[in-house]
């Protein structure tokens, strides 16, 4: 062997591998992580996912996580969770080549969790084409009570209950006539700002604002704290129903 083959060698000998996703008894929730979110907001998904009922296991997924997002990865899992990341074309450009693995997940009957980015990507403008219809801004729409993409706070009538909820350029879902969806939420000017529907034979929950939001989140923007988390673990609940 010359010296270029025993070089090759050395370096595959040493080159780091992903470790073996290993069942730990408890359901599965993938949070994407990576080029696609914003730090802190794959966290507070997480924290989210982890102060539920259903006692997942938490891991991270993506480029640089020691479990990628794979088939192979969404097979093992419960849910399968995209969170808040910035612009839609650029996150959509970082996860476009997982979009079968992704539809095909959810259609066999996985879950899939969306928050306000990953609300836009479940939509098909670009996205993950998830959503009976897709997604357009908020801040766009006509009556919309928030007209800029600063971090804010929205109104929204949750299941009948008006509550306010941490926002930055969240997406409204639009609904095609006949579909199944659940709408869980309304803006003030009656655009849907969170939903549930069925997907394949799995099923999809997905929400504009953030009620995972943590305080720092506020504080950070100079914003009084409005805690919403019981509005997430809502959302948490839909997408599990019938799990």
């Amino acid at each position: 062997m010359g010296f270029d083959g025993i070089l090759g060698a050395v370096r595959r000998a040493f080159r780091s591998e992903p470790a073996p996703l290993r069942p730990s008894g408890q359901p599965l929730a993938l949070v994407y992580r990576g080029p696609a979110s914003v730090p802190g907001c794959s966290e507070a998904v997480a924290g989210l996912l982890e102060a539920s009922r259903w006692g997942f296991d938490v891991r991270y997924t993506g480029p640089h996580e020691k479990v990628p997002l794979t088939a192979e990865s969404l097979s093992l899992a419960a849910v399968y969770a995209q969170p808040g990341g910035g612009d839609l074309s650029r996150g959509y450009r970082h996860l476009k080549r997982h979009r079968g693995a992704l539809r095909d997940y959810v259609a066999g009957g996985g879950r899939y969790l969306g928050f306000c980015l990953g609300g836009y990507l479940a939509g098909a403008t670009p996205g993950f084409a998830l959503l009976p219809g897709d997604t357009d801004q908020y801040i766009a729409t006509p009556g919309a009570t928030v007209d800029d993409e600063e971090d804010t706070l929205v109104d929204v009538r949750w299941r009948g209950r008006e509550r306010s909820v941490f926002f930055q350029d969240g997406p409204c879902f639009l609904l095609e006539p006949g579909n199944r969806a659940t709408v869980l939420a309304t803006y003030p000017n009656g655009a849907v700002a969170a939903l549930v529907t069925p997907y394949g034979e799995g099923r999809v929950a997905v929400v504009g604002p953030h009620p995972e939001a943590t305080d720092d989140w506020f504080a950070d923007a100079d914003l009084p704290v409005r805690r919403a988390q019981d509005l997430g673990l809502d959302l948490v609940n839909e997408v599990m129903a019938d799990a």
